[in-house]
């Protein structure tokens, strides 16, 4: 789509945990730095944590550091994030699959060279539309009827449509979860409380200058399995997550919303 809605968007990457990454960040750093990734920010997050119920003593709670690393484009349209566990590709200037995929390969093969990992435990793309109808247009104009919500005479501050699936994707993990959420809301173009895109600036074609009624499509597809360090297997799967991503894309829009987009 030449006018394609997605106005954010991630692929993830779990593996096994290095609790020594801090030793190999600047190495990290060094090569993703030369491959078109210069802005480096470490951020050091705050997590209170609260032992189980089923712990005979309860604990008094904790406060818990841990440091993830960003490592950006000079634009600031795309760009890692690495945390001892994890390494996300994210970007707000969105391209095609084609190009968006190989560059979360890129970050694992950059980690992996420095920390020989052993395997990869779970993979995942996200992605945020955009739904946001022309003057003289509605929302319900670009979604189909399933999605709209509850039809009230009032003026609707906001609604949410959730739907979970189990995808048959492959090859190395057998099944994956694919969420699809719809929300609608009268407000500026936000984003989700766990997906913020840290370090990025917001494409300037979703920029809104006042509150409109709108709807975002929020397509998450992920497996999980021990999966091994094999970037052209891993790719493979990545690429079968993808494609049920866009059919259920295809299933919630309208043909008038892919025809404004295309």
């Amino acid at each position: 789509m030449s006018n394609a809605p997605v106005y954010y968007a991630l692929a993830q990457a779990h593996f096994n945990p290095v609790a020594a990454m801090v030793k190999y960040v600047d190495q990290i750093q060094d090569r993703l730095r030369r491959e078109g990734y210069p802005l480096f920010e470490p951020q050091q997050v705050t997590h209170l944590v609260v032992s189980g119920p089923g712990q005979a003593q309860q604990a008094e709670p904790k406060i818990q550091q841990t440091v993830s690393w960003f490592l950006t484009r000079s634009d600031r349209s795309a760009g890692f994030i690495l945390s001892s566990s994890t390494i996300t590709f994210h970007t707000t200037h969105y391209d095609t699959h084609k190009t968006f995929i190989p560059e979360l390969l890129r970050g694992l093969d950059a980690v992996h060279e420095a920390v020989s990992l052993d395997h990869v435990g779970r993979l995942g793309l996200r992605y945020l539309d955009a739904v946001v109808p022309e003057d003289g247009e509605s929302v319900e104009q670009y979604l189909v009827g399933g999605v709209h919500g509850v039809e009230f005479d009032a003026v609707r501050r906001h609604a949410m449509s959730e739907s979970v699936f189990t995808t048959d994707v492959g090859p190395l993990v057998p099944g994956g979860t694919l969420v699809a959420r719809v929300y609608r809301a009268t407000a500026q173009l936000g984003f989700p409380p766990d997906m913020l895109p840290n370090g990025l600036a917001l494409n300037p074609r979703f920029a809104m200058t006042a509150p409109r009624e709108h709807g975002v499509l929020d397509t998450d597809h992920f497996c999980e399995g021990r999966m091994p360090i094999d970037l052209g297997k891993l790719e493979e799967q990545l690429r079968s997550l993808h494609a049920p991503i866009k059919s259920v894309f295809e299933a919630t829009t309208t043909d008038h919303a892919r025809r404004a987009w295309a």
